[in-house]
């Protein structure tokens, strides 16, 4: 028997011994090693996913582990071999498929929320979604490859250019992965954040950061441009005042690249997208380019991971980590260690 993480009813989680299964035809067992604890994933615990989610549901999407076994016609793939896994299955039959956007497949299975997870000592995953890890990466730091590769896209979405301003609203993980992916892209960037905890990390990461509940920001943004706007404004607080900063700030033509999920309708200011000839984007997911470059960031420091995991606990303390990241605090990444060898005491 292996152990997993379920997700039961609202604000439940268990952790519970579940059969472990061969592979299939197609199909890789997996060890992960690390699974870090998103938004999406607390949005499952709050029960706001409850007519998506099937209980028991075995949640986490964000991993780093290694192969165990291959199933039948698996090539390419031998056990030992570090991996991350890109979770999206898609049907190759729907109109977005057939135009080439499978990742947003219109009847998509995200691993981890339509169809079992990584939080468990053993996982079976298609082979297709595998991404390969470079030996010399830490499978710690690996973990946090798809929530860079959620940053590669939505950058690569907004279309962000070399030299350009751009404002990411909301400085949580996702905030600070776009920031740090626009600046490698070779923008100028401006985090919007609240939190001062989280203000005092991105400054630590080279970035500016602004308090929009003490500062003017969209003077400060004026200041900065020199009263041209922003060219990209990044919308990750899934705040309504999140979504009027981000309109507020941008320039002549600038991109709103909307990232955040907002569960409700938020007013906008259309005619300030009117006057300004802005331009809304949305972005969702990531497609196999986006990982693994992805993997390339994290893997040449590009993305500094150890400086973003706040906490790491074993996978009989996952519950208990839920709750931290609800509270807030001085938190930003809590990773849960998977491997049959840290289920005594956190790490």
């Amino acid at each position: 028997m292996t152990i997993a993480v379920r997700y039961t009813a609202a604000r439940t989680l268990d952790t519970a011994p579940v059969e472990p299964a061969s592979p299939g035809p197609g199909e890789v067992e997996l060890a992960p090693a690390y699974v870090g604890i998103c938004g999406t994933d607390l949005h499952i615990f709050h029960g706001d996913m409850d007519a998506r989610v099937s209980t028991p549901a075995v949640l986490g999407h964000e991993m780093s582990g290694r192969v165990l076994r291959v199933g039948p016609d698996v090539e390419g793939w031998r056990p030992g071999d570090a991996v991350t896994v890109m979770p999206l299955r898609w049907d190759d039959s729907c109109p977005a498929c057939r135009a080439g956007n499978r990742h947003i497949c219109q009847h998509l299975d995200f691993i981890g929320i339509d169809s079992p997870g990584a939080m468990q000592q053993r996982w079976i995953v298609p082979a297709a979604t595998l991404v390969r890890l470079p030996d010399s990466l830490p499978l710690d730091r690996a973990a946090l490859v798809e929530p860079t590769a959620v940053a590669v896209h939505d950058v690569g979405r907004a279309r962000v250019r070399d030299g350009e301003r751009v404002v990411v609203v909301g400085g949580g993980p996702i905030g600070i992965l776009i920031a740090l992916v626009a600046r490698a892209t070779g923008a100028e960037v401006r985090v919007v954040e609240p939190s001062g905890h989280r203000r005092i990390l991105a400054q630590k990461l080279g970035l500016t950061a602004w308090n929009p509940a003490a500062e003017d920001v969209p003077g400060l943004v004026r200041q900065w441009t020199g009263d041209a706007g922003a060219d990209v404004a990044f919308e990750v607080s899934g705040a309504a005042g999140g979504v009027d900063t981000a309109v507020q700030v941008l320039g002549v033509r600038g991109r709103l690249c909307l990232v955040a999920i907002h569960p409700r309708p938020r007013e906008v200011d259309l005619h300030r997208f009117f006057w300004r000839e802005l331009t809304l984007i949305g972005a969702r997911l990531y497609d196999r380019s986006d990982f693994e470059k992805a993997v390339t960031l994290v893997a040449d420091a590009t993305i500094p991971a150890e400086q973003l995991i706040s906490k790491v606990v074993p996978l009989t303390q996952a519950p208990a980590a839920f709750e931290a990241l609800e509270a807030g605090g001085d938190v930003m990444k809590i990773l849960v260690n998977c491997t049959d060898d840290a289920q005594g005491a956190a790490v």
